[in-house]
């Protein structure tokens, strides 16, 4: 029978399994530049469908409440199946299986798809939460680095499934219809609570975990940038499947390990036993007194413990507990939302770009791009983490909103080097772009309870989000005007320097705008940061 520590481990094993093909919407650019054309429609209203993706985030509460009032499994079997219905009837109207599918019927059904993901992600960060106490923050960075591996996952699976790339948006879109509901399907039994007294083993698992997680990410970027050529797209998929099913190496050797420590405290229990009878009153003593000291080390580590309790308690009244009322009118939440705004949104409003940009620059491979933009983007969320494990009680721990000043700056970079005409700088700063936004996106939750407390942080992080259906439609649409007019109107197509130029300017030097921000944000908490 499984140990509770180790149904902990298959919760995490699973939580990563959900993760990883959870980010359907992260694999659009490979397949938008065919959809508009299947569609027949402007950029415009391809940026759109693009934020209505994004727009699903809105209704994400919906499953907050559910999870609430319904078993775990139902509400992750709840979510895959909006998942099916919005990508699985797309996906029939473009075989012409439905023949009367409007245009704003296919918008709607993009906000149920996005809706979606947001009912698997609640399952897995309710899971964490209630799962494991000790390593939280490090358990949610590990898992979400896996929502940035989705459109790598997809991609190969693409071409091993259909290796002819000539109905690619019809391709993308069955997967992404049916692979959710099928891994979601198969971890309803992982998807479970449990309670952990103590939680032994933890830290150990979280190392391994971390060898796993950092050889699957090598592995994604290695392959997307063609430095891994090992053959067909069968040894690809096969490669990642090891990868995804190498931690259920964790769950399996803690309960080996449990049974075999079971077996020695037997055995040793029936050697004092027969050795009771041997000892003398002396030794008995000698016990006694080993045990009165055992018993006043113990008392003197609960009285340090108290100590270490009291300071952390210090630094939580430090910080205030707020609620969002109080929070929307301080200048460091309008600080922090223009930041992220600017930043990270602005980030994922290129990626989701990405199709078109590949197609101006007449670059024929976009599937390589997302495949690069999804593995530096999965790296982005994962190193917080780590250095966050490794380094957070020494001398090299950094804020959070340090972290986000850093980030900024090659972002910012990344956005004029694309200005320059070229395959080279557009893969330099597709990669950069993927790090830094993955990046922000996993130091912000971080950063929304260091400024704001973990009271009300469900909340607080929730509205803090909601910058990025704006961001996602401002400057999507921003990009798609220019793009129109630099291109010609009969068939919405642009092929040029042109065509982005100007938008890769103008988002530049908002990034650069957004990271004075940052630094004014960093100069107003650097004495809170130092009381830390």
């Amino acid at each position: 029978m499984p140990t509770p520590t180790t149904i902990q481990w298959l919760s995490m094993v699973g939580i990563v399994w959900l993760q990883a093909i959870s980010g359907t919407n992260t694999d659009f650019p490979a397949y938008s530049s065919q959809l508009k054309q299947l569609l027949s429609i402007s950029q415009v209203q391809l940026n759109n469908l693009a934020f209505a993706s994004d727009a699903g985030k809105l209704f994400g509460w919906f499953s907050g409440i559910a999870a609430i009032y319904l078993p775990l499994w139902l509400v992750l079997l709840i979510g895959s199946t909006l998942g099916l219905i919005g990508y699985g009837l797309q996906f029939l109207f473009v075989i012409n299986k439905i023949s009367s599918l409007s245009y704003l019927q296919f918008f709607f059904l993009t906000i149920l798809a996005g809706n979606s993901i947001c009912w698997i992600n609640t399952v897995c960060y309710v899971l964490i939460n209630r799962n494991i106490s000790s390593q939280k923050q490090v358990a949610l960075g590990v898992s979400t680095s896996y929502g940035n591996l989705t459109a790598k996952i997809y991609t190969i699976l693409v071409e091993w499934i259909f290796p002819s790339s000539s109905k690619k948006a019809q391709r993308y879109l069955l997967l992404n219809s049916v692979v959710p509901l099928g891994v979601s399907m198969l971890t309803t039994s992982l998807v479970r609570e449990v309670e952990v007294e103590k939680e032994k083993h933890i830290n150990g698992g979280f190392i391994v975990m971390f060898f796993i997680t950092v050889a699957t990410g090598i592995y994604s970027v290695l392959g997307s940038i063609g430095a891994v050529s090992i053959g067909s797209p069968l040894i690809h998929v096969v490669v990642m499947g090891v990868l995804l099913a190498a931690p259920l190496v964790i769950p399996l050797v803690i309960c080996v390990r449990v049974i075999l420590e079971e077996k020695y405290w037997w055995s040793s229990n029936s050697t004092r036993e027969r050795r009771i009878h041997d000892l003398s009153v002396n030794i008995e003593v000698v016990v006694g007194e080993d045990k009165m000291e055992n018993e006043t080390k113990e008392v003197q580590g609960i009285e340090h413990e108290l100590e270490e309790e009291e300071v952390d308690d210090g630094i939580i009244r430090a910080k205030e507990e707020i609620g969002v009322k109080l929070m929307v009118q301080r200048v460091d939440f309008w600080l922090y939302f223009f930041v992220y705004l600017f930043g990270a949104t602005l980030g994922l409003v290129y990626l989701n770009n990405l199709g078109q940009v590949a197609e101006s620059y007449k670059h024929s491979n976009t599937t390589s791009l997302v495949s690069l933009s999804s593995s530096f983007g999965f790296f982005g969320r994962l190193v917080p983490s780590l250095w966050d494990y490794f380094f957070s009680k020494t001398r090299y721990r950094i804020s959070g909103v340090a972290s986000v000043v850093t980030l900024m700056v090659p972002m910012t970079g990344a956005f004029f080097l694309l200005v320059e005409y070229s395959s080279l700088s557009l893969y330099i700063s597709t990669a950069i772009i993927g790090v830094c936004s993955g990046a922000i996106s996993s130091v912000a939750v971080s950063v929304t309870a260091e400024l704001f407390g973990t009271k009300n942080f469900s909340v607080n992080h929730n509205v803090v989000i909601a910058n990025i259906p704006i961001g996602s439609f401002s400057f999507g649409y921003m990009a798609a005007i220019l793009y129109q007019r630099a291109g010609d109107e009969e068939q919405y197509r642009c092929i040029g320097v042109e065509c982005y130029r100007k938008t890769f300017i103008i988002w530049g030097s908002i990034c650069s705008f957004g990271t004075l921000l940052a630094f004014i944000l960093y100069l107003r908490t650097r004495k809170f940061y130092l009381q830390r």
